[in-house]
């Protein structure tokens, strides 16, 4: 479930928010060329009320990490992540590519907790669940079918068109 397209540079290394999968470092030098590295970052909220974003993605023995109180802190503690294990790679002498692009996928908790704008009720009334349903899935304490979750991934697609395609 992405929805962020937003650029931004760390330590000379261009990074992206937007969709794709990821593999470890070592599958983008196979021909001898620097090319971009995908980041998938799993955000989840935790028993204890806490976000964590992990990632199976890794540089060397490296590997990418953020917590957090909310969604908008643990993105901070991944994006530093990526930030420090770009830096101890290349101290270790370990090439890294110029680019990194993260994908960030949400548990239903998480995206709620990121996208906070958004009405959970009229959410519901999109997708076609019950708003009570809805509002457990928001805070975790029932977990949606692989129907229902199809619905909800049709409503966040929805929604992200209707933003594309409108303008001021």
């Amino acid at each position: 479930m992405v929805l962020a397209y937003q650029p931004f540079y760390i330590h000379g290394a261009q990074t992206r928010e937007s969709r794709g999968a990821g593999r470890d470092i070592e599958q983008y030098f196979e021909t001898g060329r620097l090319k971009m590295m995908r980041i998938t970052a799993i955000i989840e909220k935790g028993s204890d009320g806490m976000f964590s974003i992990r990632s199976e993605q890794k540089i060397g023995n490296h590997y990418f990490g953020g917590f957090g109180e909310s969604v908008a802190i643990a993105k901070e503690d991944f994006l530093e992540s990526v930030r420090e294990v770009i830096k101890e790679a290349r101290e270790e002498g370990i090439k890294v590519p110029d680019t990194f692009q993260v994908t960030y996928r949400f548990d239903i908790p998480s995206f709620f907790n990121f996208f906070d704008y958004l009405n959970v009720s009229k959410f519901a009334e999109l997708a076609g669940i019950n708003e009570s349903k809805m509002r457990q899935y928001k805070c975790g304490s029932a977990y949606p079918g692989e129907k229902v979750t199809k619905r909800i991934t049709s409503a966040i697609r929805k929604i992200a068109s209707d933003f594309s395609s409108a303008s001021l």
